[in-house]
């Protein structure tokens, strides 16, 4: 079941930026573009070769290529609905946010490369975010594996079940968690603002300025899927285990759809945070995941 799986998780990403921006058009009260104008854009600029500047070194030129790669091995370890992903095997939830970093840490490496002084104040900012964001995952992710026993993606959510109101309060907050972090991966609002001219302000669009071609247009299709990966992690979560093969795709579509309605929701109607603010507010994540820890605590027996 492990490809299937993989696909199903694949091919929402397609139109995941398409759905946030009609969403966005929606709620301005505009016409917008169709929910296929994204991907069209990501294919023409793969008909493009990309252009390097002198002073980069090769670090520059395969930095994309491997945060395309990282992320594809890290979706191919998501399950679904009780069945297994490509890839399987205990603590694979560590693995998957190793692999996360290190597609992360060469896109900061690359604006590196770069020797522009904008492009390393972003590159700063961004491994600055991810370093506050990992420990919430990790604590969330080893709070679910304490809740069942099971210590592998497969193993946690096929065992996950709420079967007192602690327990689905742990679930409830394990998705806020995820949500939030499934902003500050992809560099959205309240955090970043994707779509700012400004260079002084932007985080993510200021580390790939250097970026064309067909380089850019693989980091573009990256943030869709890093938006499906989260969103199949959530959808994880909420879909009940055993359900029918036939239940399990509408579901996930419809779960998928609703988190790029709900990010286009939130970009429509929430400010952008000032930089100075960011460190708090991620933060605040780790005491939320560390209520899951102690909800897991509880229920396991650990503690009375």
């Amino acid at each position: 079941m492990g490809i299937p799986v993989f696909l199903l998780i694949v091919f929402p990403s397609l139109f995941f930026a398409g759905i946030i921006l009609r969403t966005k058009s929606i709620c301005s009260g505009r016409k917008g573009p169709s929910i296929s104008q994204p991907l069209r854009d990501i294919w023409r600029l793969f008909q493009k070769s990309a252009v390097y500047s002198e002073t980069a070194s090769f670090v520059f030129q395969i930095a994309p290529a491997v945060y395309f790669a990282t992320l594809l091995l890290a979706i191919a370890l998501i399950p679904l609905g009780g069945r297994s992903g490509l890839i399987s095997f205990k603590g694979d939830f560590v693995f998957f946010a190793a692999l996360l970093s290190l597609g992360k840490f060469f896109n900061i490496i690359a604006a590196l490369d770069t020797g522009s002084s904008l492009e390393g104040m972003g590159a700063s900012r961004e491994a600055l975010y991810s370093m506050l964001a990992e420990p919430a995952f990790l604590i969330t992710m080893a709070s679910l594996a304490l809740m069942t026993g099971h210590y592998s993606f497969h193993g946690i959510f096929g065992a996950l079940r709420y079967g007192s109101s602690l327990s689905l309060a742990a679930g409830a907050l394990a998705v806020f968690v995820l949500i939030i972090i499934c902003l500050i991966e992809n560099s959205r609002l309240p955090i970043d603002d994707p779509a700012t001219h400004l260079e002084l302000t932007m985080v993510h669009e200021v580390m790939i300025l250097d970026n064309s071609g067909f380089d850019l247009g693989l980091i573009s299709l990256a943030g869709s899927l890093k938006f499906a990966m989260y969103g199949a992690l959530i959808s994880n979560i909420i879909i009940p285990h055993g359900l029918a093969w036939f239940y399990i795709i509408p579901v996930f579509l419809a779960l998928q759809i609703s988190l790029a309605m709900l990010v286009g929701m939130i970009e429509s109607f929430m400010a952008r945070f000032r930089l100075n603010h960011n460190p708090q507010y991620i933060f605040t994540l780790t005491s939320i995941s560390l209520l899951i820890f102690l909800g897991a605590l509880i229920i396991s027996g650990k503690i009375n």
